[in-house]
């Protein structure tokens, strides 16, 4: 019988969603192609002149593709990247997260179009297609940046190795290639654009954290202040220097704005201290305290097993007693002799903690 395989319910539901809606939009392109003309679906698919009264196209539109291929990119990536989300944060949480960037980006997406339409009175900016799961994508890899900052990806058996938050500007960047062919529209590097820029602001200033019982950690915690997960860590070292300026800028204008709230020093210190741990991964401050109470409990085993050998083996010295009467020969007894040289048994049983941990290197 082959293995049932578990796939979280939000994550269920967007493969589906992409499947069912990828195969409605081909059905409908197929029936009504005629070689002449690009087929629109302004009720299913986001077109910024034709969609404006479907409003639900700018949720729908995200889950459809235009072609075999990237449907299968599509597909992998969900499979796998709301599998791991989705447990790691909770259904509810990547509910939310997903409408973000998938709704975030395609209105931004949208004024960039009728932005580029005013500027140069070329209709096709309001005619481009505004669909794929391309903001998701890139959603994820930022979002696994921050899950895993310090994990490497290996290619080619060792001639590639990058750091996870290198990949979201090579998905960019890819997609900006892409978009100059028949794969993708030229709306596809705003997509990714605007939804590296979302998912990254929603995780590092507004994501609640989970409460954990075991840390003293307040419930209403939000976001993440640690330094792996700056906005300069996603680019190259020469130009993190300019990157982290102007970013520092930008943020103190939000701040003015009071679009975000400045990190408090607690959680600074906390996001920099060595025992530091992912706020956004449930239970992880749990498993490191049971981690920690195993191994004292251990070594308390050791400490109490080696003191009581150590009595065992050093026995209080007979004191001499001077004879009264006759001298009566008496031979030693057995049991004692015996439980002055045994070994005592064990205390307490050896407590054996294997914390599970990732492996650092990825390797394809």
């Amino acid at each position: 019988m082959p293995p049932r395989i578990n796939v979280p319910p939000v994550t269920r539901t967007l493969l589906i969603a992409l499947v069912f809606q990828s195969a409605l939009s081909a059905a409908i392109r197929y029936r009504q192609w005629t070689g002449h003309a690009d087929i629109l679906i302004p009720y299913l698919t986001f077109i910024p002149q034709l969609s404006l009264a479907y409003p639900w196209t700018l949720l729908t539109t995200t889950l459809v593709e235009g072609n075999v291929f990237t449907l299968a990119i599509a597909g992998v990536t969900l499979y796998h990247g709301g599998r791991y989300l989705e447990r790691a944060w909770s259904s509810a949480e990547l509910a939310k997260f997903l409408v973000l960037v998938a709704l975030v980006p395609n209105l931004l997406t949208f004024c960039v179009m009728f932005i580029l339409f005013t500027l140069s009175r070329d209709e096709s900016w309001t005619l481009a297609v505004i669909s794929g799961t391309v903001s998701i994508q890139v959603s994820f890899l930022v979002a696994f940046s921050q899950l895993v900052p310090a994990h490497t990806v290996t290619l080619f058996r060792g001639i590639i190795s990058l750091r996870v938050p290198r990949f979201p500007l090579l998905y960019i960047g890819a997609v900006a290639v892409l978009s100059l062919t028949p794969l993708l529209s030229r709306a596809a590097f705003w997509l990714a654009a605007f939804g590296f820029v979302t998912s990254w602001t929603y995780l590092r200033f507004y994501k609640s954290v989970f409460p954990d019982l075991d840390t003293s950690q307040p419930a209403a915690l939000r976001g993440d202040a640690s330094e792996t997960f700056a906005f300069a860590e996603f680019f190259p070292n020469p130009v993190k220097p300019v990157v982290a300026a102007f970013a520092d800028q930008v943020f103190d204008v939000l701040v003015s704005m009071r679009l975000c709230t400045p990190f408090s020093q607690a959680d600074v210190t906390a996001a920099r201290g060595d025992r530091f741990l992912q706020r956004t991964t449930p239970g992880s401050a749990r498993a490191e305290a049971e981690r920690r109470r195993a191994i004292a409990l251990k070594a308390l085993d050791q400490r109490l097993n080696a003191a009581t050998a150590g009595s065992a083996g050093r026995a209080p010295p007979q004191s001499p007693v001077q004879p009264t009467g006759p001298t009566v020969q008496t031979q030693p007894q057995p049991s004692t002799q015996t439980a002055m040289t045994s070994q005592p048994e064990a205390i307490l049983g050896e407590t054996k903690f294997d914390p599970e941990h990732d492996d650092e290197t990825t390797k394809t």
